[in-house]
This record gives C-alpha cells, structure tokens and sequence, in this order.
C-alpha cells in the first residue's frame, strides 16, 4: 500500500502538515500541494485549532522543491500540468502567507526551492544544525520562484542576488542571522518542542523562544562585505566585469559557479528580484512569478537542465543560447509581459 505522501493531524488545538515522501526529500507534487491546501483551509477558521505544525517524517530533509521528474515528463509529452502545478504550488504559498492562524516550519536538513516556498510564508520558521538551505533554480534553467521575489529581495544588502545567481548554501546559523529562521534549535530538541506546542499551541512563540539556543557564527558574515560590492549591479554583465576584475579566489569561485548556470535564467532571476523588490503585496510577487514560471517552462533550457541534473545526471547541460551576451533585453521583457487576462495568476478564494 502507497504510504500517504502529506500526513495531516489535528488534536488539542494544533493542526500538522508532515511532508512524507522521504526517498524523494519530500519533493513536492500537485496532489501533496492540493492535500495541504485542504487542510489549511479547514483550520484557518476552525476555532478548535490555534497553531499550525509543518514539517516533516524522517529522511535527508524538509523539502527539496517541486518534482522535476513528473514536471520534466509532462512537458515532455506537451502537456499542461506544469502550469496547472505552478497555479497550484504559488495558491499554498499566498495562503501560507495570508493565514490568519500562526503557523511554524521546522526547517531541518535540506530546504530548497518549493520547500522554502511553504517555510518562508510561515509566521514561525526553525533552523537547525543540519539546515542547508538554498534556491538552486537558475542552475536547471529555470528561477527562484515560489516567493523568492518577496524574501530574497528583501534579504540585507545584496545577498539575494548572490544566492538567486549562484545558487549558494545557507547553513542554519546563516539562516538565523539573515532572517531566513526565527528560531534556532539543536535537531534533538525538535520531537519534544513540537510535542509542547502540541499541548499548548497558544504558547507557541513563548515555547519556541524557551527552547532556542545561540547558534555557531554565521559563515555568511565573513563574505557579506564582498558580497556587496561584487554582486551591487542588477545586471549580470556588469557583475561580471566587476567579478573579472577582483583577483581574490573567493571571486573566482562565484564567477565560475554563475557561468554554470543558464545565461537567460540568471537574467530573469535578476530581473524578478529588482521587480519583486518594488511591489508591496505578496500577491503581487506570485502574479509576477507565474508570468514568468509559464513561460520558462516552455523554454529549451529548463528541460535541458532537468535532464542533466536529474534525469541523466551527466552534470553538462547545453544551453540554448548559450552565452549571456545572446540573450536579449526584448526576450526578457517579453517573459515578463502579462498573460491574456484568463491565462493570470489568482489567489484561492476565501471564506
């Protein structure tokens, strides 16, 4: 019998979200997405329950993004579920967002792409020892989606462009310091945390800080200075001049990972954040965000980096095109237009 991929659970005012397809680090499909809209709308005005739990069973980590096999398949065959996925996925985040209840996400092990789309909108967000958190997207072809507008964007200085461009790791102490987490715990505290939430789900926020300890120092300050001077443009051409220019080795390392990634998604990523830092609602980022996400889909390079990183695994995409410089202002412009007025993004509609 298939194991159930969401198991939700309510009891003594508490609703849970466990993600619970551990071989596949909980990547997320359109049906887990649909299961968790459900119950977060049977909660959100249920006054029996007064925190929301999400997290997840055992295995490497929270959530690894959005199944790139199924996506990479349906496209494949020309079908449309990709962008029924991308609604869909984008409809859970905007709710997690806009939800009246006070909801908490145990970030432990690995959170990356879809699963910082549901961690990110929560109230509540714990980091561990064992968090690694990043948005890789630009390196299969396509972007930090899934709100990354909004939190990545509004992260200190320039630290979202860098890690939107070169798709670098956060550990959990990163995370605290950026404001990606609210909290720190020791990975062996979370099962007795939850289990006191679960209790008293009104003492959330005290419960959470009762149990939080001081994490290592963050990595990140050790590049953060360099981070904004090299990564200061909104263009990617004049990030690498002034990337090329810098002799130190730490520079060098950014510059080859970005010449890795897919010349047209690191200029949209660029593009979505200088555009997602400008709006003022959240809604406003997921419509953005799914203009853009329908349309890469369609494009060669995010197939193409499915199928060397994940499909084939022979780690040697072929971009189309292949160079920076050939991706033009007007196709960028053109990724970004808004869709005919049946075809745009909309928020699920509420009670």
């Amino acid at each position: 019998m298939k194991a159930q991929e969401v198991i939700i659970g309510s009891g003594g005012g508490c609703g849970q979200v466990t993600l619970n397809r551990p071989k596949a680090i909980n990547a997320l499909n359109i049906g887990m997405c649909r299961t968790i809209i459900a119950a977060l709308q049977s909660w959100e005005f249920d006054p029996e329950i007064a925190a929301i739990i999400i997290d997840h069973s055992d295995g490497r980590g929270f959530c690894a993004g959005g199944d790139l096999r199924a996506l990479y398949e349906n496209i494949r065959i020309g079908g449309n579920e990709v962008l029924d996925f991308f609604r869909t996925e984008y409809r859970l985040d905007h709710l997690l967002f806009t939800l009246a209840k006070p909801s908490v996400c145990f970030m432990d092990g690995i959170v990356m792409g879809g699963g910082a789309g549901i961690a990110m909108p929560c109230r509540y967000r714990v980091a561990t020892e064992s968090t690694v958190f990043a948005m890789p997207e630009t390196g299969i072809g396509f972007f930090p989606d899934v709100g990354a507008g909004w939190f990545l964007s509004r992260l200190p200085d320039r630290i979202g462009q860098w890690l939107a461009l070169t798709g670098a790791k956060l550990d959990g102490a990163d995370c605290l310091r950026l404001g990606l987490a609210t909290h720190f715990l020791p990975r062996s505290e979370l099962a007795s945390v939850k289990a006191r939430i679960q209790k008293a789900p009104d003492e959330l926020e005290v419960i959470l800080s009762d149990a939080s300890v001081s994490p290592p120092p963050a990595r990140i300050d050790m590049f953060h200075t360099d981070i904004d001077r090299l990564f200061a443009a909104d263009r990617i051409e004049d990030i690498f001049a002034v990337l090329n220019a810098d002799p130190s080795p730490w520079a060098g390392e950014q510059l080859a990972a970005i010449r890795k990634k897919s010349p047209r998604s690191c200029k949209v990523a660029l593009r979505a954040l200088a555009e997602g830092r400008m709006l003022t609602q959240f809604s406003e980022i997921m419509q953005l965000e799914y203009r853009v996400s329908s349309r890469l889909a369609r494009k060669p390079d995010f197939s193409e980096g499915v199928r060397a990183f994940v499909i084939d695994k022979d780690d040697r995409p072929k971009w189309l095109p292949p160079r920076f410089e050939d991706v033009s202002d007007d196709e960028i412009d053109a990724i970004f237009a808004p869709l005919p007025e049946n075809g745009e993004w909309t928020p699920l509609k509420r009670e």
